[in-house]
C-alpha cells in the first residue's frame, strides 16, 4: 500500500488537525501532495517509519526504510501477519508477545522488536493505535524507530553489571544473587546444591613477574578451561583476582563432586602458552553442599571458604569437603602461623634428612634438609605440614636462614664426601643480606662451601633480573653448589641455565609422576632434560620416586641422582649419624617402602547400629570397601550394621569375618576420597529428612546420628542383641 493509501482512511482527521494549527499559510493550507511529500521525506530520513495492518493482523503497509534496515525485501513482508515478521527483543523474555498485544485491540508504545529471520539484526521500537470505524475494529496503524545502538549499549551496560568483563563469567554480584535465589528456592523444594570455591596456586608469581597483561590472558584461559571441564549444569563466576566460584544445582554425591574437582585441578595445572612465555599454575578447591553444610547462602559460602582454606593449607593442588572440624582447624592453623617466631627462638624447630642416592652405585651422595616442628600442644608437625604453614608466612626468611645454619652444623659431623642440600624460599633469596648469612653459616660450621647445595626455585627469576644475577654470582664466588629446583614446572627458560652457574637440575616431581603414566612424551622430555644437563656439565636429580618401575625408567634416561620413599623417608639427624658410622652408606631401592597416606579415621570411637540398638565400638581400620571394628563379642557372619562415621555419614555394612571381639565389615557402597587423604561416604543423612521427623532444619552437626528423630534408634525401649567384649589385645582379622 502506498503512503497515500496509508493516510486515506484518516484524511479527515489530518485535515481537522491542520485547521486548528494556526492562521495564514499554516499546516491547514498545505495540499495533500505537500503533506505526503513531508511524510515521505520523514520516512527516508529514518527519523520516523510507518506501518499498518488489517483486522487479521496482516501487514498492509510498511515503510521501505524498515525493510531495508532489517534486510528483508518489502514484498516478502507485506501480507504477512505482523507477529510472524517481528518478535519481542525483550532481554529477559518477560514482556507480552506481540500477538497478544494486537489481539487486545488496544494502543501500545515502546515495544522493542527484531525481525524473526534476523535475530542478531536491527532492533526497532514499535507503537500502534487501533483503527475503529463505525464501532468495528479495522486494524492498526503505527510508527517505528531504530533503537539498535541504544539497545546494544544498554545490553552491554547490563552485561557489565552482571558479568566479569575480562573472562565473561558471572561476576561477584551475580554469583551472590544466583546462590541466594537458588538456595532459597531449593530450600522450599527440598533440593540440594553444591558450592565450589576455587583459588589459583602460583598465579601471583605470573602476575608479578610476567606482567598484568600476561596475568589477564592467563585468567581468560583459566575461565575457558573451567567451562570445558565442568560438564554438568552449573553457574561459574569470577569473584575477583584469582578467585572463582561454581554453583552446581541438584548435586550432593561427594563421589561425583570429588571427580569434578579433580578434573578441574588436573585441567588447570596443564601448561599455558602466553605471549610472554609458557607457565604452569595450580588450583585448590573447597566444596560445601546445601543444606548439609549450611541452610542459608551465607552459611554454605562460608563452609566452602573454610574447605578451600583447608585445601590450600593441606599442600595446594587438592580439594577438600567441608566438615565441622575445619573451623577449629582453621583457627589452630592461624595460631600456628602466629607461633612461628616463638618456635625459632625457643628451638622448637628441628631438621630431618632425606637421602639423595646415586642411581648407578646406590651410594648416598647428599642429604636434603626438611624442617619439622615440635609444637608444645600439637606435638610433632612433619615436613609436609610445616611447608604448608610456612608458605607465604612473614617468618619464611628467618626460618630459612635458621635451616641453612643448622644444616651446616650437622654436616660438619659427617664425612667430607657427603653434601647437605637446603631449599631456599624465593623470599629468602631476594632478602638483603642473604649471601652474607650463607657465608656466616659456613664459617660457623667450618665446612667447605662445596658441601652446601642450595636448591633454588625457577620462581626467583621472576624478580629483578640484575639483582638475581648479582646474588647468583656472589653465591658462585662463595663456592656453594647451586641446584635449579622444579625444572620443567613450566616457568623454565633455557636462558636461565646458560647464564646462571648451576651445578645440577632437579626435575619437577609432577613431570616424573606424568612420566610414570606416559612412557612416550614425558619420558622423552626427561631424556632431553638429561641430555641438556650433560651438555652443560650439570648433574640431574629426580625426587619423589615411589616405585622400582619409575626408578628404572629414569635410570635408563640417564638421571644421575634420585630421592624418594623408595629409598627412605626423611630421618632424624641421630639416624643419619648412625648410618654414616660405617663410612660407605648404600641404599638399594625397594618397592616395600611406599608413601603411606594419612588417615584421619583410624583408631577412634564410632557408633554401629543393628536393628534399633546402637553400640559404641572402636574403628581400627578403614578402606574404600570395608572396615575393621573392635568391641563386640559373638557377632556372627552375615550380620548387618549401619556404621555411623559421624557428621551424618551412615554406611550399610555386612560382617564378613569375625574373630572374638573384632569384626571385618564390607560396605554396601564403597567410600570415596575426602580430598585430605582419607575417606568419606558419598551421601549423608538429609537435613530435610531430619526436619520431616521433627528436628529443625539446620546444617549437619559433627556428632553421631544413631538417634535420628523418629528412627527409634538407641531409644530406651531398644533391645541389644550383642554384648560388649572385655578389653583385649588387638588382633587382625
Amino acid at each position: 500500500m502506498p503512503l497515500k493509501g496509508f493516510l486515506s482512511r484518516s484524511g479527515s482527521k489530518v485535515a481537522a488537525a491542520s485547521a486548528t494549527s494556526g492562521s495564514g499559510k499554516s499546516a491547514s493550507a498545505l495540499s495533500d501532495g505537500e503533506k505526503l511529500a513531508m511524510l515521505d521525506e520523514l520516512e527516508r530520513s529514518g527519523l520516523g517509519w510507518f506501518w499498518a495492518s488489517d483486522k487479521d493482523g496482516k501487514l498492509t503497509y510498511l515503510s521501505a526504510t524498515i525493510a531495508d534496515r532489517i534486510d528483508i525485501a518489502l514484498d516478502d513482508l507485506l501480507g504477512k501477519p505482523l507477529p510472524s515478521v517481528f518478535v519481542s527483543a525483550d532481554r529477559e523474555g518477560r514482556s507480552k508477545s506481540l500477538s497478544l498485544m494486537l489481539n487486545a485491540h488496544r494502543a501500545f508504545s515502546g515495544f522493542a522488536v527484531r525481525a524473526e529471520k534476523r535475530p542478531q539484526g536491527a532492533v526497532l521500537r514499535l507503537a500502534g493505535q487501533p483503527i475503529i470505524e463505525d464501532g468495528e475494529f479495522c486494524g492498526f496503524r503505527g510508527t517505528g524507530a531504530d533503537i539498535t545502538e541504544e539497545y546494544y549499549r544498554e545490553e552491554e551496560t547490563e552485561r557489565l553489571a552482571k558479568f566479569d568483563s575480562l573472562t565473561g563469567l558471572s561476576n561477584r554480584h551475580r554469583m551472590k544473587h544466583q546462590i541466594e535465589s537458588t538456595i532459597t528456592a531449593f530450600k522450599a523444594a527440598k533440593r540440594n546444591c553444591a558450592i565450589m570455591m576455587l583459588d589459583l596456586d602460583k598465579f601471583k608469581h605470573v602476575n608479578d613477574t610476567l606482567g598484568h597483561a600476561a596475568g589477564d590472558e592467563l585468567l581468560k584461559q583459566v575461565a575457558e578451561r573451567l567451562r570445558r571441564s565442568i560438564e554438568v549444569d552449573c553457574e561459574i563466576g569470577r569473584l575477583g583476582g584469582d578467585e572463582f566460584q561454581v554453583l552446581i544445582p541438584d548435586k550432593d554425591d561427594r563421589g561425583e563432586l570429588g571427580d569434578i574437582a579433580m578434573k578441574v585441578i588436573t585441567m588447570l595445572k596443564q601448561p599455558y602458552s602466553l605471549e610472554e612465555g609458557r607457565c604452569v599454575i595450580g588450583c585448590s578447591v573447597g566444596i560445601a553442599i546445601a543444606p548439609h553444610d549450611g541452610v542459608t547462602a551465607d552459611e554454605v559460602v562460608k563452609s566452602a571458604d573454610l574447605a578451600l582454606y583447608a585445601a590450600k593449607n593441606g599442600g595446594r593442588g587438592q580439594f577438600r569437603f567441608f566438615s565441622g572440624e575445619l573451623e577449629n582447624e582453621a583457627l589452630f592453623r592461624r595460631r600456628l602461623e602466629e607461633d612461628l617466631g616463638e618456635a625459632v627462638r625457643d628451638e622448637q624447630l628441628f631438621l630431618k634428612y632425606e637421602p639423595i642416592v646415586s642411581a648407578g652405585t646406590e651410594e648416598v651422595r647428599a642429604l636434603e634438609a626438611h624442617i619439622c616442628w615440635n609444637h608444645p600442644q600439637r606435638g610433632e608437625i612433619d615436613e609436609e605440614e610445616f611447608a604448608s604453614i610456612i608458605d607465604g608466612s612473614s617468618q619464611v626468611g628467618e626460618v630459612g636462614t635458621w635451616a641453612i645454619r643448622e644444616a651446616c652444623k650437622d654436616a660438619a659431623q659427617w664425612p667430607d664426601s657427603i653434601r647437605v642440600a637446603v631449599n631456599v624460599p624465593v623470599a629468602l633469596f631476594a632478602a638483603d643480606g642473604f649471601v652474607e648469612a650463607v657465608g656466616e653459616a659456613l664459617q660457623e660450621a667450618d665446612i667447605s662451601a662445596a658441601r652446601l647445595e642450595l636448591e633454588i626455585s625457577e620462581a626467583v627469576f621472576f624478580g629483578d633480573t640484575s639483582a638475581v644475577d648479582r646474588t647468583l654470582d656472589q653465591l658462585f664466588k662463595l663456592g656453594v653448589r647451586l641446584t635449579l629446583d622444579e625444572f620443567g614446572s613450566g616457568y623454565s627458560s633455557l636462558a636461565y641455565l646458560r647464564r646462571a652457574p648451576f651445578d645440577a637440575i632437579k626435575i619437577d616431581e609432577n613431570l616424573i609422576s606424568e612420566a610414570e603414566k606416559n612412557d612416550t612424551s614425558d619420558l622423552g622430555l626427561i631424556t632431553a632434560i638429561v641430555a641438556l644437563a650433560n651438555a652443560l656439565r650439570m648433574d640431574t636429580i629426580a625426587n619423589g620416586i615411589e616405585t622400582t618401575t619409575i626408578f628404572q625408567k629414569l635410570k635408563d634416561c640417564g638421571v644421575k641422582r634420585m630421592e624418594g620413599p623408595i629409598f627412605s623417608d626423611p630421618i632424624s639427624r641421630e639416624t643419619v649419624q648412625t648410618e654414616l658410622v660405617g663410612g660407605n652408606w648404600k641404599i638399594a631401592p625397594s618397592s616395600d617402602r611406599i608413601k603411606r597416606s594419612k588417615r584421619r579415621t583410624v583408631f577412634r570411637k564410632i557408633q554401629v547400629i543393628h536393628d534399633d540398638h546402637s553400640y559404641e565400638v572402636t574403628l581400627r581400620n578403614l578402606s574404600r570397601t570395608g572396615a575393621l571394628i573392635q568391641g563386640l563379642s559373638e557377632v556372627p557372619k552375615g550380620t548387618q550394621f549401619v556404621v555411623d562415621l559421624g557428621g551424618g555419614q551412615l554406611a550399610v555394612a555386612t560382617v564378613i569375618r569375625t574373630n572374638g571381639d573384632t569384626q571385618g565389615l564390607e560396605f554396601e557402597q564403597s567410600l570415596v576420597d575426602d580430598g585430605a587423604g582419607g575417606l568419606c561416604t558419598r551421601n549423608r543423612v538429609s537435613p530435610y529428612a531430619l526436619a520431616a521427623a521433627g528436628a529443625p532444619l539446620a546444617a549437619l552437626a559433627q556428632g553421631a546420628y544413631e538417634a535420628m528423630p523418629g528412627g527409634g534408634l538407641g531409644q530406651a525401649g531398644s533391645v541389644p542383641q550383642f554384648s560388649y567384649a572385655a578389653p583385649s589385645k588387638f588382633e587382625g582379622v
